[in-house]
């Protein structure tokens, strides 16, 4: 799983006008302290695992886990993407 192409599909998705993919550091926090991400955001990255790399969350209590940092979301998504 590309990283920085991971970055760009959050930034786009979340409409984070002044963040650059370099600006993200991939083992910080996506919510609270690194990115600051809140829980609509969360439902933005749903959102774009499905679209993009057909998984869909049964459990939603999971999510906690998987968005922990972008290197956790893009291991989850080398270990059951789709697409």
């Amino acid at each position: 799983m590309d990283v920085n192409k991971l970055n760009e599909q959050i930034i786009d998705a979340l409409n984070l006008e002044d963040v650059r993919p370099d600006d993200i550091e991939n083992d910080a926090p996506l919510f609270g302290e690194g990115l600051g991400l809140d829980s609509i955001d969360a439902l933005e990255l749903i959102v774009l695992m499905e679209k993009y790399y057909g998984i869909k969350l049964q459990n939603p209590a999971e999510g906690k886990e998987i968005f922990k940092s972008v290197n956790c979301m893009a291991d989850y998504i080398d270990a059951h993407r789709t697409k």
